[in-house]
């Protein structure tokens, strides 16, 4: 039990000893802890963006990007990668502003519609990750089998056995199965992180509420 909720109970025993609250008192710890929620919100996502920036460094020094050597080059990989960018400066730009705005509020009224841009800017930002996660997926494939030598022999020998279908669709299976599971990895690392953020700031929403009503 938090700082607020502890004075929130004494002060409902409506005993002496304990301080009194006023709307002020309880607005500003509100404040307090909504503006410290958002900034991790906004910290958490520059660390996750470093994260994979130094997963997808460390897969190019390791020689593994080779088997899809010069997709740099290609058009459409190219406006995936700075689109997916330009929207991330997006979201960090937003977090940023949310953290700022949040952070200057004077009001109460003010303050639930702030954190409910927030949270429905943290919604949008994780939905986002996962679109660009299938997107990616589903355009690199087809680029990655026609790259690797193994995969080129191995259509070659399916061509020959008559079951170039078979294999394609085996191929679609086990990457849809692979992105199902990272999608899973990534929906729990969102839910246990984020989640919880989210669920602390919906707590002060109802505070809030309460205060105003």
């Amino acid at each position: 039990m938090d700082e607020l909720e502890l004075l929130k109970k004494d002060w409902q025993k409506g005993e002496d000893s304990y301080p009194k609250l006023s709307y002020n008192d309880i607005y500003s710890m509100l404040l307090k802890k909504s503006s410290s929620i958002v900034k991790w919100i906004f910290i958490i996502s520059i660390l996750e963006f470093v994260f994979w920036l130094f997963i997808s460094f460390g897969l190019k020094a390791s020689g593994y990007s080779m088997e899809i050597e010069g997709m740099e080059n290609d058009f459409g990989f190219i406006a995936i990668v700075i689109l997916s960018y330009g929207i991330l400066a997006y979201f960090f730009y937003r977090f940023y502003m949310n953290y700022k705005t949040i952070n200057t509020t004077d009001n109460a009224k003010t303050l639930m519609e702030n954190i409910l841009k927030t949270r429905r800017t943290v919604k949008q930002y994780v939905i986002f990750n996962l679109i660009v996660l299938i997107v990616s997926t589903a355009y690199m494939m087809p680029y990655a089998l026609n790259q690797s030598e193994e995969s080129r022999a191995l259509i070659e020998t399916a061509r020959a056995d008559g079951e170039l279908f078979k294999y394609y669709i085996g191929i679609v299976l086990a990457t849809l199965l692979v992105l199902a599971v990272v999608i899973g990895v990534l929906l729990l690392f969102y839910w246990l992180i984020y989640g919880i953020l989210l669920k602390r700031l919906k707590h002060n929403y109802t505070e809030l509420k309460q205060l105003e009503d």
